[in-house]
């Protein structure tokens, strides 16, 4: 049953009403405080129970958490799409769905040992402890869950400082992840968070002492402020995706993969499509193709000029960024404002480009296309790993020759790298693998799971316990 945009913004402001009136027990039970610092103290407290807790009633909470979400599916879509105004319902339910099915948990953690004359040695993975978190509004309930999992997993607990515009739907997530704990007959406070979340709670985490781990989600000024707090920092930072098509490729399979993966929940993954490099041989075919696939193809530079002065406004500094009014948006929505008659049947806008056009050099996170040829594939390398910045995130490739795939992963070097596929491969979701929604290619880990919200610890036995 379709839901109306009036019953979805009732749907968060009665759930931050809820929230706004919370006792002190109730405090204990949601894991919503007023003050940062009464967060950072509860989660401290549930830590020292989590850090006790064998991994076997880990695993049980995870299992609850894993089956709240399930039963929660629809209710965290509709709550994210109304209180960001970004997204699609449909596709964030599919994201939940797949964060409650695939994220690892302990299985994740090993132990790795070796003996000799001397002795046994083990290598175990322990906690931090307490992790501060910041999460984005593009995936905030997606990324509050998946994160949990696997920061309990590791036994850690969890502060989380989620985007002032994703409050009702990360403190919802916060919620769920303690009644599954609580349910579990774990603590409460194993997730916490503060009810108005600003740049002073975030810097009130960042100096804690009790937090040794900060994890950043978000764009690039998010990830520079807890790298420069000289505490440990995980960064996920920002992307520009690009696709690269050479004359081998299966050219339909690859129009649908990248119009699929460039239009899930509306091109919000940091990992999604951003642009497309073609070898000209085949441009105007996988147009072609992209169109028969839900394709809008604009070709009036009028209009395209027009697009960009919409979807792009001035910082103060004088710089072009994105507008947020424009972000996650129906494709369909973005044609209507330029005046063009379109409905919900249009997935993606499409439009020529050459590389320095702004709007192919710009991470947009909208489902907005700039398609770009190059003379070989040789170029259209070169210029993929021009357009991806630098960020090492994300890139994706549709080639039946291995030499020009191999060869593209090396030059781009990014933290994920899909072959034949759509963006989306890279999460498990049509592909191998396991989700996550803190992708830190800025300072190294990569995709994150339970491993790496852990330390290692060496254990020695010595002249013991070898029985060779």
């Amino acid at each position: 049953m379709a839901v109306s945009e009036k019953e979805l913004q009732e749907l968060v402001r009665s759930v931050l009403a809820r929230m706004g009136d919370l006792t002190p027990s109730q405090q204990e039970e949601t894991g919503v405080y007023d003050k940062m610092e009464d967060a950072i103290a509860a989660s401290a407290r549930a830590q020292k129970e989590i850090r006790r807790m064998p991994l076997e009633f880990r695993e049980k909470i995870i299992a609850n958490i894993r089956k709240l979400t399930m039963e929660n599916l629809q209710k965290l879509a509709e709550m994210g799409v109304a209180e960001t105004g970004m997204g699609n319902i449909g596709h964030k339910i599919i994201k939940h769905q797949l964060v409650a099915e695939k994220t690892p948990g302990t299985e994740d953690l090993s132990t790795i040992a070796w003996s000799g004359d001397r002795g046994l040695t083990l290598v175990e993975q322990g906690p931090f402890g307490v992790i501060g978190a910041i999460t984005p509004s593009t995936n905030p309930s997606e990324t509050v869950l998946c994160n949990s999992i696997g920061m309990l997993a590791a036994g850690n607990s969890v502060v989380f400082n989620p985007h002032p515009s994703a409050i009702g739907v990360s403190s919802f997530a916060v919620q769920l992840v303690n009644q599954a704990s609580i349910a579990a007959g774990g603590p409460a406070n194993i997730a916490t968070t503060v009810r108005k979340p600003t740049l002073e709670t975030a810097d009130i985490m960042y100096k804690s002492p009790v937090i040794p781990l900060l994890v950043a989600t978000g764009g690039p000024g998010v990830v520079t402020a807890v790298l420069s707090t000289g505490k440990r920092a995980i960064g996920a930072g920002a992307g520009n995706p690009p696709v690269v098509v050479d004359e081998t490729a299966d050219i339909r399979k690859a129009a649908e993969d990248i119009i699929n993966g460039a239009t899930l929940d509306n091109n919000l993954p940091c990992i999604a499509e951003k642009e497309v490099v073609v070898v000209d041989k085949v441009a105007d075919e996988l147009m072609f193709y992209m169109e028969q696939c839900g394709a809008y193809r604009l070709t009036d530079k009028a209009l395209i000029d027009k697009l960009a002065e919409m979807v792009l406004t001035t910082n103060k500094k004088g710089k072009q960024i994105v507008s947020r009014d424009w972000v996650g948006r129906d494709a369909y929505k973005f044609l209507n404002a330029l005046g063009i008659d379109a409905d919900a049947s249009v997935k993606c806008i499409i439009f020529e480009a050459e590389e320095e056009h702004i709007l192919v050099q710009t991470e947009l996170m909208m489902p907005i296309l700039g398609i770009v040829r190059a003379k070989d594939a040789q170029s259209a390398m070169e210029m993929g790993v021009r357009l991806e910045h630098g960020n090492r995130h994300s890139a994706h490739m549709h080639s039946k020759n291995v030499d020009h795939l191999t060869q593209f992963g090396q030059m781009i070097d990014t933290a994920i790298f899909v072959k034949n596929g759509p963006s989306y491969a890279a999460l498990g979701f049509g592909g191998e693998g396991f989700p996550t929604f803190t992708i830190a290619s800025r300072t190294g880990e990569g995709l994150t799971s339970a491993k790496t919200f852990t330390k290692s610890r060496r254990c020695v036995m010595t002249d013991a316990l070898c029985i060779r």
